[in-house]
């Protein structure tokens, strides 16, 4: 691409590939609360960089507000790219801003001039919580926000077949996905059981549930009446002008088995069959003599 294809401000050109826009937010995703890390792969042609792949940062010291590029790092990026890209070169970084937003800290700008101060270098920044993307590169020796960014696709132009069959279900689109992306996205990979359920089985839930909440209820009506005190209303008839009970009637409570009285000892003097002796007029008795 010639140099008049230059946006203003002598910006060259991002061409980034889908799938590698894709593994990005699929590495910033796993990491929600601290910042990864990694390498752009591609091409620097004149007036325009091509990413085409992207290797992940892997031993890196991530935390929540930066992330560093250690030496384990660096080795474990040069590996990968001398067995799987040989000749492609190292056309900047990318990095994740968890819930920060879009932009280049200070920490970011001096990792950007040590490791990424080639002109047809750029950086990546992704946000995962807000899903928000941008990049940054070199325009006549300063830092910007780069303004022309377009995200390829590879399989483009390829011809639609006219015979391609009915759209896969979802378990079938899950059987047919590879184990690694079900580790990853974990929250993603669900069967189909609400799709696939049956009126037995809500019927049988509904069931359970109703069947709960009347045990509950059952359980709590028990434990009041044993716990707490019980009133018994007693109807007396009062008179409606005075409030008063009518003639007859009592709001005390009536003894049902009152006590019988004390029985009263009985004198020797009346005793059956035993008669009393006569006595004379001074009170004494008389015994039947005189003396």
């Amino acid at each position: 691409m010639s140099q008049k294809a230059k946006p203003a401000g002598g910006q060259p050109l991002l061409i980034i590939s889908g799938e590698v826009a894709r593994q990005i937010r699929q590495h910033a995703r796993g990491s929600p609360g601290a910042e990864i890390c990694g390498v752009l792969i591609g091409l620097d042609r004149p007036g325009r960089i091509e990413i085409q792949a992207c290797i992940a940062g892997a031993n890196a010291e991530e935390a929540g507000a930066h992330v560093t590029f250690t030496q384990d790092t660096w080795e474990h990026i040069y590996q990968i790219k001398d067995k799987q890209y040989p000749n492609d070169r190292i056309v900047g970084w990318y990095h994740s801003h968890p819930g920060f937003g879009i932009f280049l800290s200070d920490h970011d700008t001096f990792i950007h001039k040590n490791f990424f101060a080639s002109p047809g270098q750029v950086a990546w920044v992704y946000d995962p919580h807000s899903d928000e993307e941008g990049c940054f590169g070199w325009a006549d020796g300063h830092l910007v926000r780069l303004s022309q960014v377009t995200i390829s696709d590879r399989r483009g132009g390829e011809r639609v077949p006219e015979n391609a069959g009915p759209e896969p279900s979802v378990r079938q689109a899950q059987s047919s996905m590879p184990a690694e992306a079900a580790q990853e996205f974990p929250g993603q990979i669900r069967s189909d059981e609400t799709e696939e359920e049956t009126s037995s089985d809500s019927l049988l839930r509904l069931t359970t549930a109703v069947f709960s909440y009347l045990t509950v209820l059952l359980l709590g009506f028990l434990a009041s009446w044993y716990l707490f005190p019980r009133f018994v209303p007693v109807p007396v008839p009062v008179d409606p002008m005075t409030g008063r009970p009518l003639p007859g009637y009592s709001l005390e409570t009536p003894q049902t088995n009152p006590s019988p009285p004390a029985a009263q000892p009985e004198s020797p003097s009346n005793k059956p069959g035993q008669e009393s002796a006569p006595t004379d007029s001074g009170g004494k008795e008389n015994h039947g003599g005189s003396k």
